[in-house]
């Protein structure tokens, strides 16, 4: 693994001179980044058109296919995702919050670049950019391990990446793609604790349990989505069809898509027909409990692995609950602590869902699709966080830097 520490020894030394730089040259960089992706767009197409055909012929499915495809308008979108984010403030330098003591210590918290952050992740192309993109705004260097369905477009990004590099006079190595994708190499990242201040992965909750259990490296765990939409009594249903429907089906593949359907009894006679008419032509293959399958016959009987499983796919199983309060209690345990959604009308329901669901993102009458860091206002987003430490939810630019203490005196000595 001689190949990975020289990889850490360049991140450390890219990583010092991107603390020094000001907001004003760190967004310079940022466009011209953008700049490069856009020149860079013909080669970009053309490695992906190399992933595309090898990930067919491989046997990918056809819904997995959407993250790893791009287009003119998902190059475009990633550039402009560079240049919102030089637009961004800038949160190097911020004083978080500062105090003088008795004995007269200035006390200032000051927010300051990470070092040098690993992203592991899988087949998908956009993370390549908006890692690199948030990384270098927020002063640190990353080390970035994408899919093997995903090589040739990562390296046809991150060299466009680099190129602008070349052109500011930045180190080049402030981005750096390991192309190995043997587990080997990537067991040896999650390892790398010489160099790598924190690693990030971003994929399925099978794969996110593999990097904490394999890492020796602090992780951050983002976003396996095992995602609910509950729909109370009283519930206005056009709403909450409308809101099952968009959850769904507006991107299934994605870690907020909506995958389970919590009704309540005395609404799903009414509300389940309206949804499966609305869901048919996406060809939704539903699934439910034995009350569900009363009031729809057509679908299939849900299994106990169904409640926990995240399928990114045209799937959806169906709970009906006879309250809140078993609401409730089913998402909390079976949820992965990403996005969850109450439909309802009555106030009291909405605050005790938002208090007492356990999840990084909670939502009151709209869909859960909305986790995202640009819906947020944070710019492109690094992942969506579902632990509880310093960040949780999607991760922007503050949650991807630490802070340090600075202390200013005339000579104070300890007694």
């Amino acid at each position: 693994m001689i190949q990975l520490t020289e990889m850490g020894q360049n991140a450390k030394k890219a990583a010092q001179q991107l603390a020094q730089l000001s907001t004003i040259q760190k967004n310079q960089v940022l466009k011209t980044m953008a700049a490069s992706v856009r020149t860079n767009t013909p080669k970009i197409l053309a490695a992906n058109d190399m992933d595309m055909k090898n990930a067919q012929q491989n046997g990918v499915k056809k819904v997995m296919l959407d993250r790893l495809k791009l287009d003119q308008s998902r190059v475009d979108s990633m550039a402009d995702g560079l240049e919102h984010v030089a637009d961004l403030a800038d949160p190097i330098g911020e004083v978080v919050k500062g105090w003088t003591t008795e004995t007269g210590l200035a006390i200032s918290q000051v927010r300051v670049p990470l070092g040098v952050i690993g992203m592991i992740y899988e087949a998908r192309p956009n993370v390549t950019v908006d890692a690199a993109g948030l990384t270098f705004k927020a002063g640190s260097a990353v080390i970035l391990r994408g899919g093997k369905e995903a090589l040739q477009s990562n390296q046809a990004l991150v060299a466009a990446l680099r190129e602008a590099l070349i052109t500011e006079s930045v180190a080049e190595d402030s981005i750096q793609l390991i192309t190995d994708t043997s587990h080997e190499t990537a067991t040896a990242l999650m390892q790398l604790t010489e160099y790598l201040d924190v690693l990030i992965p971003r994929g399925s909750a099978k794969f996110i349990q593999m990097v904490v259990q394999k890492a020796k490296v602090p992780v951050i765990e983002t976003g396996s989505g095992n995602c609910h939409v509950y729909v109370d009594e009283g519930a206005d249903l056009k709403m909450a069809t409308d809101i099952i429907v968009n959850a769904k089906t507006q991107r299934p593949s994605v870690c907020n898509a909506m995958e389970k359907l919590v009704v309540n009894q005395k609404v799903a006679d009414q509300l389940l027909p309206m949804v499966a008419k609305a869901l048919q032509p996406f060809n939704v293959d539903l699934r439910g409990d034995e009350r569900a399958k009363e009031i729809l016959p057509n679908i299939t009987l849900a299994t106990e692995a169904d409640w926990g499983t995240e399928y990114n796919d045209y799937i959806m199983a169906i709970k009906i609950v006879d309250n809140l309060d078993q609401a409730i209690a089913h998402i909390n345990h079976y949820n992965t602590k990403h996005s969850e959604a109450i439909v309802t009308n009555n106030y009291a329901h909405s605050e005790r869902f938002t208090k007492e669901i356990d999840a990084a993102v909670v939502y009151v009458n709209a869909s859960t699709r909305f986790t995202d860091g640009f819906e947020f206002g944070f710019g492109a987003e690094i992942g969506i966080s579902t632990q509880k430490l310093h960040a949780r939810g999607p991760m922007g630019l503050n949650e991807i830097t630490s802070t340090k203490y600075v202390i200013r005196g005339n000579g104070q000595v300890r007694k």
